[in-house]
């Protein structure tokens, strides 16, 4: 496992990066728990891939999931049963890693309430006027009660990186100039800057999300697209085969949903 994940940045990047010839992905932004969008967006991709030349199609979740949006329980479920369907990979955010944290330590799931959490604790059928009466021990003692183990073992089960050709999928970044053996993981889930501004080429081209932009970011070295589901009512997708990208969304204009391929490269 090692020796593999060295391999990551044994190589320089080509001036356009590919995926392996036969191969397609889809890598999908932040959720937060918008099933709405993320219902259509994976309507989308279908549609997508079967209208196109047979491959071997991989789906790359890149995390956060949960929270901010009203269903982060739904999302779960629908991601879940989505991998049981085709090959889906799921990278872990620093918004799940919280959710995991704050069954058991009571400072993370102050600061997971603050950000995003209430909606997703509610999403698991929690009354809203006792939890909004609760102490914090009581409501950790709540999730306990409403959220399925099944659901705490599959968020156990994500990912922090994937390698597909010259591509490197991660939630938030990497350190720019450290080899991926030696990332943290709270840099994986977590980091902005160096990693933000470094403009000089990483072994891979890093596709990511954490970082809300209005639409994706191509900077050459890296791909941001996470688009701010939760409010902006956009979710993105960047599709990669061979050389090629291209976007796909999940649009919600005037309480309508639809999807959309018709995002520049």
């Amino acid at each position: 496992m090692k020796k593999s994940l060295r391999n990551l940045f044994s190589r320089r990047t080509r001036a356009v990066a590919a995926v392996p010839d036969g191969e397609r992905v889809y890598a999908v932004g932040d959720v937060h728990g918008r099933l709405d969008l993320f219902d259509a967006l994976i309507d989308a991709i279908e549609r997508d891939d079967a209208a196109l030349a047979p491959a071997r199609t991989t789906v790359v979740l890149l995390g956060d999931l949960v929270d901010r949006g009203a269903d982060s329980a739904g999302v779960v479920a629908r991601a879940r049963e989505w991998q049981r369907q085709r090959a889906v990979r799921i990278l872990a955010g620093n918004h799940e890693e919280m959710f995991l944290r704050s069954f058991d330590e009571i400072e993370t799931l102050r600061a997971f309430l603050r950000h995003g959490g209430r909606e997703t604790v509610l999403s698991y059928g929690i009354d809203h006027e006792t939890f909004l009466q609760a102490e914090l021990e009581e409501v950790q003692q709540m999730m306990r009660e409403a959220v399925p183990q099944e659901d705490i073992d599959f968020l156990r089960s994500f990912e922090d990186a994937i390698e597909i050709g010259e591509y490197l999928f991660v939630h938030a970044g990497i350190r720019p100039g450290t080899p991926i053996i030696e990332q943290r993981t709270e840099e994986l889930r977590w980091i902005r800057e160096p990693f933000l501004s470094h403009s000089e080429p990483h072994q891979h081209v890093v596709v990511h999300g954490h970082t809300i932009c209005d639409d994706p970011q191509d900077r050459g070295n890296r791909i941001g697209i996470d688009t701010g589901a939760f409010r902006s009512g956009r979710l993105t997708a960047l599709a990669l085969e061979g050389t090629s990208r291209r976007y796909l969304q999940a649009i919600e204009q005037d309480g309508i949903v639809s999807a959309t391929d018709k995002i520049a490269a």
